[in-house]
């Protein structure tokens, strides 16, 4: 639930990236190299969990990363929120309600040069037919001719209805999840 959404925001925000100092242009996401996990806190204690399957489109080129843009589609049923109980309550009606909103996704906007190898994306959110600007920083560097995009950024899952009705208390689940991510993409030849 809340870390599905921070996994989701996270591989969004991973595939958005851009930036370095090496002149290459990547476009092309290795989803098998890549991963979106999520941290949450559930009546005080961290839980992490991460998605299985998302879709990603990136074009990054680190001498113009104000020309990068990013498109990633996340397949929520994929979750895996450390149980199978957990995995079953996160796709239903109260979370993700897979059955009426099944992809989140996220379009970049901006990606602006924040200094050495660090970056932000900037873009539209949307997860269970509710759509919110997202940023997250990243940095990114290059690692035998791949390009590698890592960060963290902080999302509130009651902007998106994620954990309605007795869910939607923060004190048994915070509201607020981190979401990381690590993204790899080959260079264009």
């Amino acid at each position: 639930m809340t870390r599905s959404l921070s996994v989701l925001l996270a591989s969004l925000s991973l595939a958005t990236f851009a930036g370095s100092a090496v002149a290459a242009n990547y476009g092309q996401v290795l989803a098998e190299r890549s991963a979106v996990s999520f941290v949450s806190k559930q009546m005080g204690v961290e839980v992490g969990g991460s998605f299985g399957k998302f879709d990603a489109s990136l074009q990054f080129d680190p001498a113009s990363p104000e020309q990068g843009r990013a498109r990633l589609e996340i397949e929520l049923a994929s979750i895996d929120a450390g149980s199978k109980d957990a995995n079953d309550e996160v796709v239903g009606k109260a979370w993700f309600n897979v059955k009426e909103h099944p992809r989140a996704t996220f379009e970049s906007t901006a990606v602006k040069a924040l200094g050495g190898n660090r970056f932000e994306v900037t873009g539209q959110l949307t997860i269970k037919g509710r759509t919110r600007p997202a940023t997250a920083p990243f940095t990114f560097r290059e690692d035998g001719g791949n390009g590698v995009f890592e960060g963290e950024f902080t999302l509130k899952r009651l902007d998106f209805a994620i954990g309605e009705g007795m869910w939607s208390d923060v004190g048994v689940v915070a509201d607020e999840v981190k979401v990381r991510f690590n993204v790899v993409a080959a260079a264009a030849r």
